[in-house]
């Protein structure tokens, strides 16, 4: 299997369904849940665990949906937002790929070996080995 990582963010390792009125603000295309989204993880320990396996010659790759029924206008704001947040909660991760393309593509588009995604349609299609959230730190511990 190929060394590569596959992060989902949305739902797997940010909490951007936690935030208040998430939905309605996406549904008339607001950002704001996510500039305010929190982490579901603890990121201390996800960077360590991140930097440690891009050091044993992991590529790490984020694979993200933007907001369904979307604007290229407001695709664009969401992908500096996330970009942005990526900067801000966990800034000594170098992402070798950063891929935040339209809801619904397939994300087997964008990578091979491990994804980590909170959809299981997500997984289902995935070409590699894919986990939930909820197996996704404990994974990364083991590789």
């Amino acid at each position: 299997m190929k060394k590569e990582l596959n992060f989902d963010c949305d739902g797997t390792w940010i909490d951007l369904y936690g935030v208040d009125g998430w939905l309605d603000d996406l549904i008339h295309r607001n950002a704001r849940p996510y500039k305010e989204a929190k982490p579901l993880v603890n990121l201390s320990v996800f960077a360590k665990l991140v930097n440690k396996l891009q050091r044993k010659g992991y590529t790490i790759n984020i694979i993200s949906w933007l907001a369904k029924d979307s604007t290229e206008e407001f695709d664009r704001e969401v992908t500096t937002t996330k970009i942005n947040w990526f900067k801000k909660h966990v800034p000594s991760i170098k992402w070798d790929n950063i891929y935040i393309v339209p809801y619904g593509t397939p994300k087997s588009r964008f990578g091979s070996g491990i994804l980590f995604d909170d959809e299981e349609k997500n997984r289902k299609e995935w070409k590699g080995v894919a986990y939930s959230e909820k197996e996704m730190m404990a994974v990364l511990r083991t590789l």
